[in-house]
């Protein structure tokens, strides 16, 4: 019988007895070239001895600035194999921003994707004292820096020349145990600086084992990789596909899913809402451009899903008519539709922000399957999760476990939030004692800063983050998420934020989806010459209004929105609203956007 799995490297071993030839898959020149489980081996072997025959020893930290390639998660089984914690930096941070992680983290080495990730190094090496080297997976290196800069190629190489040794670099592997520390994840850091959240190779190996027993895989997945590996979510997933021997093929980025998912045609794949929500408006805008017949058709079979779908969430046939009328609508409407995702998506995962019930319901009639689950950085990342059987769109599942050592696993605080104790939980954060005790109480439990409550079956609804409650001057609780996500159902909203903390009525602004309002103009014969335009013409502002009203009669007095503002363009990671795993950053939308905001209540109204 098997010995179980309780580390990164044990699971790394175990899952390449497979021997497929596409454990991992990236482009290359408008072609998908895969590496087989026997390379990847020997290529994290390889470069296991290179770092150890330049000093590197257990304990280090090691840190990894790229975009998601081959070559990161051959690194990353490198570092747990030889118990060399791995330090994640987004490569979407800003020099500042990585130096103060690299410094933090007093990381020896760096591996860098490109020039662009190395430049941010060098321009401030001067201030990583504990910085020795670093790497560059491809590209040349920069001349006359003064610093220890290495390519990849070479280390593979110096390992290569070391091969008769790679036997040793397994039993490295069985050294490690379950309480090494596997890596340091640094939060986005919403409200002042990211903390890095120290996880062991157990948090991670447990989070695997219960994804898996939570969903029914088959032997013959295939993933598409296109959340960045730095997030939580994405990392512990791309174990999860490893260990179930799914083969990861590599989007290019985040702008080329769409033509990836055709290439690919993967069979599962892990996302945040935001995709899921731009997938959803681009739908709806190809039914919207569409002649009246088709637009017809299209809404008829919506219909019919809906009369279904009660019965396909609970992993039931539809009976009589009402499943002769899906079937139908599947295979003339949906059925297309679901092509355009490659045609062979079983599973979706959706988490690190909450999903908007209609974009869950959608997909399930597409037959496309979401599975909603939640959970933090600091939880490795699973709490609960949605199973087959049992779903509930607005639900983010059960819990993984009920009680873990004799204690609730989950539990609600008085003041409604989310506790969580357990394996998955981190070991605290990085050189921060003090921001570990505010997290993680006497009695072992994380102090989620999410609100929720649990339904008579043990599911668990998230209802918002306990800092961004929204708390009028007239001292009402506004939860912002739920409304801002009703705003995002409707098809002329692209992005909305909330606003209204200590002022006597709400606000928001609001992103359009231009696509729609555009072709509205166009129906009511609005001429413009920018998006610019568009959004300070009268008619297009009482346009939004319209669907903000929509959403208003919904909500209780005190929630409603009284007054918004139109922004020309959407909020981006890039542009610094939106964090790497795509929630708002608040705080900055709130500076960024003052003049805006100060307007929509330079009139008071009551």
């Amino acid at each position: 019988m098997a010995q179980p799995v309780e580390t990164i490297a044990q699971l790394f071993y175990r899952a390449v007895q497979r021997d497929l030839p596409d454990a991992l898959a990236f482009k290359r020149n408008e072609a998908y070239v895969p590496i087989s489980h026997a390379e990847m081996v020997a290529r994290v072997e390889r470069l296991a001895l290179a770092m150890s025959a330049r000093g590197l020893q257990a304990g280090d930290r090691v840190a990894i600035m790229s975009e998601n390639r081959p070559e990161w998660a051959i690194a990353d089984f490198a570092c747990a194999i030889q118990g060399l914690p791995d330090v994640t930096i987004y490569a979407t941070l800003n020099a500042p921003q990585a130096a103060f992680i690299l410094k933090d983290s007093q990381s020896r080495w760096v591996l860098c994707s490109d020039r662009a990730q190395l430049d941010k190094v060098v321009a401030h090496w001067d201030q990583l004292p504990m910085l020795e080297t670093a790497v560059l997976f491809d590209g040349d290196l920069p001349e006359d820096t003064g610093r220890n800069l290495i390519r990849w190629a070479t280390l593979q190489e110096e390992g290569q020349a070391m091969e008769v040794r790679r036997p040793e670099v397994r039993g490295w592997a069985d050294q490690r145990k379950s309480s090494d520390l596997l890596t340091l994840v640094y939060t986005s850091g919403t409200t002042g600086d990211p903390k890095g959240a120290m996880l062991t190779h157990g948090n991670l190996v447990s989070n695997v084992l219960d994804a898996e027993a939570a969903v029914h895989f088959t032997d013959h997945e295939r993933a598409l990789s296109f959340l960045p590996l730095t997030h939580i979510f994405e990392r512990m997933a791309s174990f999860l596909w490893i260990h179930i021997g799914a083969g990861i093929y590599y989007a290019e980025n985040v702008n080329t899913v769409a033509a990836n998912l055709l290439e690919v045609r993967p069979t599962v794949m892990a996302s945040v809402p935001r995709v899921y929500e731009k997938i959803f408006a681009k739908i709806y805008d190809t039914v919207a451009s569409g002649s009246l017949i088709k637009r017809l058709i299209f809404h008829w079979a919506m219909q019919a899903g809906r009369q279904a779908l009660p019965f396909l969430l609970k992993g039931q046939e539809p009976p009589s008519w009402k499943g002769a009328w899906y079937s139908t609508a599947r295979r003339i409407v949906f059925e297309k539709i679901r092509q355009r995702t490659g045609g062979r998506l079983r599973i979706a995962v959706s988490g690190g922000a909450p999903l908007s019930p209609k974009i869950m319901e959608f997909f399930w009639i597409m037959g496309i399957p979401i599975l909603e689950g939640y959970g933090l950085t600091e939880t490795s990342p699973l709490i609960t999760a949605n199973r087959f059987g049992e779903v509930v769109p607005g639900c983010v599942g059960r819990p993984i476990y009920e009680e873990w050592n004799g204690r609730p696993f989950v539990k609600i605080a008085e003041d409604g939030e989310i506790l969580c104790q357990g394996p998955n939980v981190m070991v605290g954060y990085w050189n921060n004692e003090k921001a570990t005790r505010e997290a993680i109480d006497p009695d072992g439990y994380f102090h989620t800063g999410d609100i929720g409550h649990r339904d008579n079956q043990g599911r668990l609804y998230i209802t918002d983050r306990k800092k961004e409650l929204i708390i009028t001057s007239a001292g009402k609780n506004v939860a912002p998420q739920p409304i801002e996500n009703l705003l995002k159902d409707d098809k002329y909203v692209s992005q909305a934020v909330l606003i209204g903390d200590q002022r006597n009525f709400l606000t928001a602004l609001i992103v359009p989806n231009f696509d729609s309002l555009v072709r509205w103009a166009g129906y009511k014969k609005i001429s413009f010459s920018s998006h610019a335009e568009l959004i300070r013409n009268p008619l297009a502002i009482a346009k939004v209004g319209s669907r903000v009203e929509r959403v208003n009669v919904q909500l209780s007095n005190y929630e409603r929105i009284k007054k918004f503002s139109l922004l020309e363009h959407e909020m981006t990671l890039e542009g610094g609203q939106l964090t790497p795993s795509l929630k708002v950053k608040r705080r900055v939308v709130n500076q960024m956007y003052a003049s805006q905001i100060e307007g929509m209540y330079s009139q008071s109204k009551d």
